[in-house]
C-alpha cells in the first residue's frame, strides 16, 4: 500500500517541521539525527519502500533482512496476532528476494536520486552520490537520516561451518553494502535453526571479523558503520561479555539489542486472562514481540552499555572441553522446556514476579502454567577474567547501542535512551498503532520534556 500511496504523492507522511527545532537530535557514526526513533528491520524486507518509510517521521530506517540467495521462508501460516496484547508471533524464517535483487532496487533507488539532483542517471551520477557529493548520507539520501541494511545467513548454509557462513555474509554485504549507511549483522533470529549459536564469542568473532573486512572493500569513499544484532533471550553476564568482546575484537561500531523471542511472557495486565483462541496461539512456533518486552530491553541496554563501556575483556572457553567453531558452548537455551524465571534472576528489576516463560524450539503440547518449575539442565558456560588492562585505547569510539523491543510510547523511548541507547527502534508498535505512530513517540518525548522542565522550575 505504501509503495503504491508514494507512486502517486498520496502515502502517509509526517506534517510540520518539528524536527528542525533540533530538541530531539543525537550524535552517531559522525552524523546529526534529527531524532533518535528508528524502525527495526522486517517492515520492509525487500527494500520496496524506505522513502515512505522515512516519511513517517523516523531518523533511522532498517531493511531487510537479506539473505545472500532467495529463499521463501517458513510456510505460511508464519505470523499470528495478539489483539488484546499489541503482541505478535512471528515465524518468518528471513524470507528474502535475495542480496542481488535488493541491491538493484537500492541501486535504481540512487540513480533515480542522482537524476533528480542533477548529477546524471548513469554509473558514474551514483558513484558521485555514494561518495557524497550530493550531500547527504549514501544510503537515507536524506540529511538528519540513516539508513541500515540487515543481512543474515541462508537456512541451508550450516552455522557448523563458520567459513560458508562467512561467506554468506560477507558476500551480501557485496552487493547491498555500497547502499548502505550502516550494514547489521543478524545473529538472532529464532526462526532460523542454529542461528543465535552463532552468538558464541568465538564463531561471532570471526563472523564480524569477515564482515568488517567484507566492508572494507566497498567501492565508497565513507564505508558504512556495522552493528550486531543480539537475542533478548542470551542475557546473562557471560552470555553478554562474550558478545561485547567479540564486538571489541573484530572492531564493529555497535549492537543492535533485542529481537524477538522464544519466551512467552505473562499478559498484561497482570493477572489478565487471555481469551481461548489467543492463549492457543501461545503455542505456535515463532519470535514474541509486544509490549511486555520492554523492561527486559531496558534492562539489557544497561547491561550492554556497561559491558561495552569497560572495554575488552579475555573470555576462556568451558574447561572440560574447548568449543568448535560454531557449536554451542550451552549458553543456548534449552529446546521444549518451561521455563518459572526466579525474580531476583530477572534481567529486570521491574520484571513481574510471576513471569512465566516458554522455549518453543519445540511445539509445547500442554498449556501455559506459573507452576511448572524451571528444568533448564546446567551447562558449561565461559569464564570471564579481566586482563591487566581492560579498558578501550584513550582515543577508541564509544561503541553504539540501537534498542528493539517492546518500545510503544514517549516515555519508554526517553527510558532507553537514558540507559544508554542511542536510538529506540518500533516495530510491533507500528503494526497495531498505524501509520502516525513514530510522530506520537516524538510528541509524547517532547511533552515529557516540557514537563520535566516545568516541573524544574518550580
Amino acid at each position: 500500500m505504501l509503495k503504491v500511496l508514494h507512486s502517486f504523492g498520496l502515502n502517509p507522511r509526517e506534517r510540520g517541521l518539528a524536527d528542525s527545532r533540533g530538541d530531539l537530535a543525537v550524535e552517531i557514526f559522525g552524523q546529526t539525527l534529527n531524532n533518535p526513533i528508528g524502525t527495526s528491520a522486517g517492515i520492509d524486507k525487500g527494500a520496496e519502500v524506505p522513502t515512505p518509510l522515512f516519511e513517517l517521521g523516523p531518523a533511522v530506517v532498517e531493511v531487510g533482512a537479506v539473505t545472500l540467495l532467495p529463499q521463501e521462508g517458513n510456510p505460511k501460516p508464519r505470523v499470528f496476532r495478539l489483539p488484546s496484547q499489541n503482541a505478535l508471533i512471528n515465524r518468518y524464517g528471513f524470507n528474502s528476494e535475495g542480496a542481488e535483487l535488493v541491491a538493484s532496487r537500492l541501486r535504481q533507488r540512487v540513480r533515480e536520486f542522482a537524476y533528480q539532483s542533477g548529477l546524471g542517471i548513469d554509473e558514474e551520477a551514483e558513484q558521485r552520490v555514494l561518495n557524497g557529493e550530493a550531500g547527504v548520507p549514501p544510503g537515507s539520501l536524506l540529511k538528519g537520516r540513516l539508513m541500515a541494511v540487515q543481512v543474515a545467513k541462508n537456512k541451508t548454509t550450516s552455522e557448523s561451518d563458520i567459513d560458508a557462513v562467512v561467506r554468506d555474509y560477507a558476500t551480501a554485504v557485496g552487493h547491498v553494502g555500497k547502499y548502505a549507511d550502516i550494514l547489521v549483522v543478524n545473529v538472532s533470529s529464532p526462526n532460523t535453526p542454529g542461528l543465535r549459536t552463532l552468538q558464541n564469542v568465538e564463531p561471532l568473532t570471526r563472523l564480524l571479523s569477515g564482515v568488517v573486512g567484507a566492508v572494507q572493500n566497498i567501492d565508497r569513499k565513507t564505508k558504512p558503520a556495522i552493528m550486531v544484532k543480539v537475542s533478548p533471550d542470551e542475557d546473562s553476564e557471560e552470555q553478554i561479555s562474550g558478545i561485547c568482546e567479540a564486538v571489541w575484537d573484530s572492531g564493529v561500531d555497535g549492537v543492535i539489542v533485542g529481537n524477538t523471542t522464544k519466551m512467552r511472557p505473562d499478559p498484561l495486565p497482570k493477572g489478565y486472562l487471555l481469551p481461548a483462541s489467543e492463549a492457543q496461539l501461545l503455542l505456535e512456533q515463532g519470535g514474541y514481540s509486544g509490549p511486555q518486552m520492554f523492561e527486559r530491553t531496558l534492562a539489557l541496554v544497561s547491561k550492554y552499555r556497561k559491558a561495552l563501556d569497560e572495554g575488552p575483556k579475555h573470555v576462556d572457553p568451558p574447561r572440560d572441553e574447548k568449543p568448535v567453531a560454531g557449536q554451542t558452548t550451552g549458553d543456548e537455551p534449552s529446546s521444549s522446556i518451561l521455563e518459572k524465571l526466579n525474580p531476583s534472576t530477572s534481567t529486570s528489576s521491574h520484571s513481574p514476579e510471576t513471569t512465566t516463560k516458554v522455549d518453543l524450539d519445540q511445539p509445547v503440547p500442554t498449556p501455559l502454567s506459573s507452576n511448572i518449575d524451571d528444568l533448564t539442565e546446567s551447562a558449561p558456560t565461559p569464564t570471564l577474567q579481566s586482563m591487566p588492562n581492560t579498558a578501550p585505547a584513550p582515543n577508541a569510539p564509544r561503541k553504539v547501542i540501537f534498542a528493539t523491543g517492546g518500545i510503544t510510547n514517549g516515555r519508554q523511548a526517553r527510558e532507553i535512551l537514558d540507559a544508554g541507547a542511542s536510538v529506540a527502534q518500533v516495530y510491533t508498535a507500528m503494526i497495531y498503532g498505524g501509520a502516525g505512530t513514530i510522530s506520537r513517540i516524538k510528541m509524547e518525548m517532547r511533552d515529557g520534556a516540557a514537563r520535566q522542565k516545568t516541573l524544574t522550575k518550580s
